[in-house]
């Protein structure tokens, strides 16, 4: 059986068990299965060849994990986010693509940070280092601190940032905001800018997500309260001690969120911050925003 005829084999198998992304699904797999980085990246002098007995042992195995539900980024152990290809392990958040525009909105309003000796940029959330990782290259003069609730969390973003050979630039700490005395990161303040995908969704949403989120990725990192604001008000809140005068501060969240945002910060005068823009993603729904210290 050539790659070509078990991912067709696979796909249709993922199809009958009502899989989603059955021919991605398929050719991922495959693909990782054959040392390739993409289906159209096997080689010709492989892609003609029958697969062997080892390597479809391999792929039958990921196979049933895939039928369980299973996360190909988990299944493969690893994701690709921009330049980078990360190490993935459950049930740490898996990056998606719509926080690659959420790098991208920090690296537009990077003019200051750039002109500036050694700015400082905290993430709450850090999850597996993606955006840590991705703005420390970017702006190599910065420091970086990557915080995470989560012992797993933090330990992957540890492991990511060796594989880049960051891992004596950039800092990583366990640390919960809703729960930790903001006295602990005060060692980096003033901060410059604050980055973070937070949990955002609304509890009540949550029995809607489909099984590879709700049964394999962590929930503290998506269960955003009854509102989906819980870590979004501690990371506002945090900034009444931490941010610079004219700090920024990047979030993604929910479409509701950015309304929600504003309306919020005009009833909490403790919290001196004030909306810059609002930005849509790729799917045209309003998922960021950016706000500044008054």
């Amino acid at each position: 059986m050539t790659p070509s005829m078990l991912a067709l084999h696979w796909q249709k198998v993922f199809e009958a068990h009502k899989i989603p992304e059955a021919r991605e699904s398929s050719e991922i797999l495959i693909s990782h299965a054959l040392g390739a980085k993409t289906f159209h990246h096997i080689p010709p002098s492989v892609s003609r060849c029958p697969v062997s007995a080892d390597q479809l042992e391999h792929v039958e195995s990921m196979g049933q994990q895939r039928l369980q539900r299973v996360p190909v980024q988990y299944i493969i152990k690893e994701w690709d986010f921009l330049d980078m290809t990360l190490q993935m392990r459950p049930p740490v958040f898996i990056p998606r693509p719509e926080t690659e525009e959420l790098v991208g909105l920090v690296l537009a309003d990077s003019q200051g940070l750039l002109s500036s000796t050694g700015p400082r940029i905290l993430e709450v959330g850090c999850g597996s280092g993606a955006v840590s990782l991705a703005l420390q290259r970017s702006l190599p003069q910065a420091c970086v601190v990557a915080i995470d609730k989560t012992e797993e969390a933090v330990n992957l973003t540890r492991n990511n940032a060796e594989r880049y050979g960051l891992q004596n630039k950039i800092q990583v700490l366990q640390h919960d905001i809703l729960f930790d005395p903001p006295e602990r990161l005060l060692t980096w303040g003033p901060i410059d800018v604050i980055v973070s995908n937070p949990p955002y969704i609304f509890t009540a949403d949550m029995s809607m997500l489909d099984p590879e989120i709700s049964r394999y990725e962590d929930h503290n990192a998506l269960d955003g309260g009854h509102d989906g604001m819980d870590v979004i008000k501690g990371i506002l809140h945090l900034t009444t001690c931490l941010l610079k005068h004219n700090g920024d501060v990047f979030l993604e969240g929910d479409p509701r969120h950015p309304h929600m945002i504003s309306q919020w910060l005009k009833t909490t005068h403790s919290v001196q911050l004030r909306l810059i823009s609002i930005f849509q993603d790729f799917c045209k729904k309003p998922r960021f925003v950016h706000l500044r210290k008054s």
